[in-house]
């Protein structure tokens, strides 16, 4: 016997709501279904189980609830009845509660969507393309997930290493969001783990070491000192890197959303776009010349100080990031031609800035300040990050060994 209820999951988003599922339970095992609705905790009757009416929404979420429990209901009986000599689990009445097929690409889409509704653009954007090359590669519209193999990865990965000529960490990106879709259709009960192709004697999925360069002080002050004619886009895009830097490095995303509101009494606190971290750090006099440059063009307090984000809709969120990643694309063209006017062979892009940072820092600031600094979670990561730049230790053991 099955039975069906709502409940309130415990976990809420960002926002601090909590997501409706729907609990089937069978045998004493229980699977979820995300209604993919969310509702403040003091909104929800746990005894009735529904939206209590001081929701404005209520009426319409409990007839939501109240349909899907019903087209549930009348699926179970449907297996029941049709599949009366076969092992019913609670995986098998999830994948049909949810339609679902073993379709690889049905799972992707089902995946994208709900990064869409969670509003993770950046995310989205990085993976759309991966899973759509990966249908080019397969060269078919549905793909069952049993048949994806580790011999067919490992060709797959060949095809992006010698085909669309990617690097050895973007190919990995790519076995990531396969993997990720994978482990979700495992969890959905839609395949089986053992067609796992993942993990130990399988597709291991491993970094592997990329090389960070950044700027030197003499780099540096050749940018600061290099003539460009005031108000150019060269000029702009100088100043947009210089902030970065001056500020140890803090991303594009983050420069370009910066408002004249978040500057108080000589510093900058802001939240980070990547993981809504506040942060708060003192502003260097080099900034404030920066700032000057463009506080003619300020109108209100809450204006971007830049002026890619200009005029956009601050609540929509997708034209933000999309609008982000066109300007980063923009100043890292004209980020090129300086460079090639100051003489700097490097490739000088806006992530650099960080590296940059990195490298003139190098063993001058503890770990501990650094970690501060860089706004890393962890110490752990600081450490892996710096080890790119600190090389004093190992110039010094090779030079005792060999300088006889």
């Amino acid at each position: 016997m099955s039975t069906i209820s709502a409940i309130l999951r415990k976990k809420a988003n960002k926002q601090g709501q909590y997501p409706i599922y729907l609990r089937v339970t069978k045998d004493r095992k229980s699977t979820f279904i995300n209604l993919e609705q969310y509702i403040n905790k003091s909104d929800w009757d746990e005894k009735t189980k529904r939206v209590r009416k001081s929701h404005p929404n209520s009426v319409r979420l409990n007839n939501l609830i109240s349909k899907k429990i019903a087209e549930a209901g009348e699926k179970i009986i449907e297996m029941d009845v049709g599949m009366e000599k076969q092992k019913q689990d609670v995986k098998a009445i999830r994948k049909k509660l949810i339609n679902v097929d073993n379709d690889f690409f049905t799972v992707a889409e089902h995946y994208l969507n709900n990064l869409e509704r969670l509003e993770k653009f950046n995310q989205l954007n990085a993976d759309k393309p991966r899973v759509n090359c990966f249908k080019s590669f397969l060269k078919c519209e549905k793909f069952p997930l049993e048949q994806i193999t580790v011999p067919l990865l490992k060709s797959f990965q060949t095809y992006l290493l010698l085909e669309k000529k990617l690097s050895q960490r973007t190919i990995t990106n790519y076995l990531i969001i396969i993997r990720t879709i994978y482990n979700s259709a495992i969890s959905d009960g839609i395949v089986d783990i053992k067609h796992y192709p993942f993990g130990r004697n399988k597709v291991q999925i491993k970094f592997p070491e990329t090389q960070k360069v950044g700027l030197t002080e003499e780099e540096v002050k050749k940018l600061e000192d290099l003539d460009l004619e005031f108000g150019s886009k060269e000029w702009h895009a100088r100043n947009v890197w210089l902030f970065s830097f001056y500020l140890a490095g803090i991303r594009v995303a983050d420069v370009l959303k910066t408002k004249w509101s978040e500057i108080q009494d000589g510093r900058l606190q802001y939240r980070m776009n990547k993981n809504q971290k506040l942060v708060s750090l003192k502003i260097p006099d080099k900034i404030l010349i920066i700032l000057s440059y463009y506080e003619k063009d300020k109108t209100t307090k809450d204006d971007y100080i830049f002026p890619e984000l200009k005029g956009i809709d601050k609540k929509n969120k997708k034209s933000i990031v999309s609008t982000t990643s066109n300007a980063d694309k923009n100043l890292n063209k004209y980020l090129k031609r300086i460079a090639k006017l100051a003489g700097i062979d490097k490739k000088v892009t806006m992530h650099i800035s960080r590296h940059t940072f990195g490298n003139i820092s190098g063993d001058k600031i503890s770990i501990q300040m650094l970690q501060k600094l860089y706004r890393h979670s962890s110490i752990t990561t600081t450490v892996n990050y710096q080890s790119n730049f600190i090389h004093k230790d190992v110039d010094d053991a090779l030079e005792n060994v060999i300088g006889f």
